[in-house]
């Protein structure tokens, strides 16, 4: 894509067993602006960013890398290589590769990037300055509270978790079909995307190690995240760095769970929780780029 055309490429080696590279494009502006890390959701990769990234180079060290698992990202076997824990490992090797080691950074992300970010703020809390989560709340809170509401308009969340290799050769028979449904639910709406970014999705998806990691990702989203998600409650770790939680008028969030006051029980007390539904449905960053775009520079200073 044209607009991420000014970014570098890298490949940084976070994990030496299993040995994990991860792949991603960081913005070539001064070395002495903050960092900011931009994560992405399923199922894309690092040019979900392409509307968003290239606004916020004269502010910030833009990073965006694809998450393990998807796109150009080493794609382990194992279960536990994708627990958030771990994927958040590889957010912080990383920052240290690019230029910020052992400094703090900005987050901004959308879907399973932002349940890594979650895990991000709870395990390296001092590394997080501040996070924009868009249109999630805890992984814990939604498996909760799941209603038939809920779980129709989510139907992937069950799907994917089933056992393989049950989803990945329903998935692998017609990839982009099924990225039609991911992206544009039944009526395979895709209008607001960029069609050399779905091109890009719909490449990395016929991929079968790809199409793996990713029900990987959920199976571990369902299991082992929770798992931590309850630890992490049990023993007090609670997220200390103010967040902005930016959600779909039009999505899930808003139709099922109360984001604010969801975050805020995940947050330590007195550490500021604030945000507000915008005009979209799930797709914030290719819906409504101008809004992540403002609300990064307002609320990341």
């Amino acid at each position: 894509m044209s607009e991420l055309a000014a970014f570098e490429t890298f490949a940084l080696t976070t994990q030496q067993d299993p040995p994990i590279t991860i792949h991603g494009f960081k913005s070539r502006n001064d070395a002495s602006l903050p960092g900011l890390l931009l994560l992405h959701g399923f199922p894309q990769t690092r040019h979900m960013w392409h509307r968003v990234a290239p606004h916020l180079t004269d502010k910030y060290t833009v990073v965006m890398p694809d998450l393990r698992g998807y796109g150009d990202s080493s794609k382990p076997q194992e279960l536990g290589a994708y627990a958030k824990s771990a994927m958040a490992r590889d957010c912080v090797s990383v920052m240290d590769q690019v230029g910020f080691a052992g400094e703090s950074f900005f987050v901004c992300a959308h879907d399973r990037g932002a349940r890594v970010a979650h895990k991000l703020c709870v395990d390296h809390g001092r590394r997080v300055r501040k996070a924009v989560l868009l249109d999630i709340c805890p992984t814990l809170r939604m498996y909760e509270a799941t209603s038939m509401g809920f779980a129709t308009a989510y139907f992937h969340w069950f799907f994917l978790i089933q056992p393989a290799p049950v989803p990945e050769t329903f998935i692998s028979a017609d990839p982009r079909t099924a990225l039609r449904l991911f992206l544009g639910g039944a009526r395979g709406d895709l209008s607001a995307f960029d069609a050399q970014a779905v091109d890009s999705y719909a490449r990395a998806l016929e991929d079968p190690d790809t199409v793996r990691a990713m029900c990987q990702d959920y199976r571990a989203a369902a299991s082992l995240d929770l798992e931590e998600q309850r630890a992490d409650k049990e023993q007090g770790r609670l997220i200390r760095c103010p967040l902005r939680i930016l959600w779909g008028k039009k999505g899930v969030c808003e139709a099922f769970f109360e984001p604010l006051e969801d975050w805020r029980a995940v947050t330590a007390e007195g550490v500021p929780v604030d945000g507000w539904a915008v005009d979209s449905g799930h797709w914030i960053p290719e819906c409504v780029p101008e809004e992540v775009v403002a609300n990064v520079l307002e609320f990341c200073v």
